[in-house]
């Protein structure tokens, strides 16, 4: 298997969750404390190894390559005041990724979003990162994925088990246990009600892919609304070529739901030792001495 050297990040989302915030400011630039969302997952591709990210973009989201980029005003305002811790916290930003950007002209789906990678992404395997999903863990999710591919030789995708009540909401894999983690996936079923869902080993927004699954996309019938599935595809790829269910480790915190949103800026709030002392004291004044 070649080396894991590109990942895509859809993010041609309208964001209409978060409304009217992402009225004018993409959603993947909200803060996750006073860092974007988008770096988050920024940051991950990087500890995973990972070189290039090609960004899949909607109209009005320029503003996502810009923050990578240089800002030659803020740079120079900061320079002049002396500012120099907030100098090298911007120039690294702009340092931190080499990306490209592809537009996705009409709202398709997630697989047809994949699919507008393919001449970038050429025949090697690449990461596909959901930036509504953030994965706080020790070892990137991302890297674990890529470690699942290289040792089974076929795609990875990230599985955690969720209520029954909510399987509902996510695709849902039938497989068979490998090991303690790992799960050889033989069917997948896109939102399943409850009594038909084969599981509750729900798939999260990460994944290792072989370029193949260019071809299966490429073959896959628009379902509702006219939108190429993901899905779809990786239960053809799963069928023909193999496809490994890997139960991450770390916290994944749902950003695209406002409660999420909520609770993933407590808990990194929470690991900073300039703001969990305060932020700690104010939650045990609103909900007592039990916390």
């Amino acid at each position: 298997m070649k080396p894991v050297r590109k990942a895509v990040i859809p993010v041609a989302g309208l964001g209409t969750r978060f409304l009217p915030a992402t009225k004018s400011v993409p959603k993947e630039l909200l803060p996750i404390v006073d860092v974007p969302a988008i770096q988050v997952i920024i940051q991950e591709v990087l500890a995973s190894g990972i070189e290039e990210v090609i960004f899949i973009t909607g109209r009005g989201k320029g503003a996502i390559m810009d923050h990578f980029d240089h800002s030659y005003e803020l740079e120079d305002t900061l320079r002049r005041r002396g500012q120099t811790d907030l100098i090298n916290q911007i120039e690294a930003i702009s340092r931190m990724v080499r990306a490209v950007s592809v537009r996705q002209k009409a709202p398709l789906g997630l697989g047809h979003a994949v699919l507008c990678a393919r001449s970038i992404i050429g025949d090697e395997p690449f990461a596909v990162l959901l930036p509504d999903d953030i994965i706080d863990a020790k070892v990137p999710a991302t890297k674990q994925l890529v470690e699942q591919a290289e040792r089974y030789g076929s795609g990875a995708v990230a599985v955690m088990e969720v209520p029954e009540d909510d399987v509902s909401m996510y695709g849902i894999i039938a497989s068979e246990r490998m090991t303690e983690r790992s799960h050889r996936i033989y069917a997948m079923v896109e939102k399943p009600k409850r009594d038909l869902a084969p599981s509750r080993l729900a798939v999260i927004g990460r994944y290792v892919l072989p370029p193949e699954i260019f071809d299966y996309l490429e073959k896959t019938k628009p379902g509702h609304g006219g939108e190429i599935q993901l899905t779809d595809a990786l239960q053809a790829l799963a069928r023909d070529r193999g496809l490994v269910g890997y139960e991450f480790e770390g916290d994944r915190h749902d950003i695209g739901d406002k409660a999420g949103f909520l609770r993933a800026n407590i808990e990194f709030a929470l690991k900073r030792p300039d703001l969990a002392p305060a932020l700690i004291e104010y939650l045990r004044g609103r909900l007592g001495s039990e916390l």
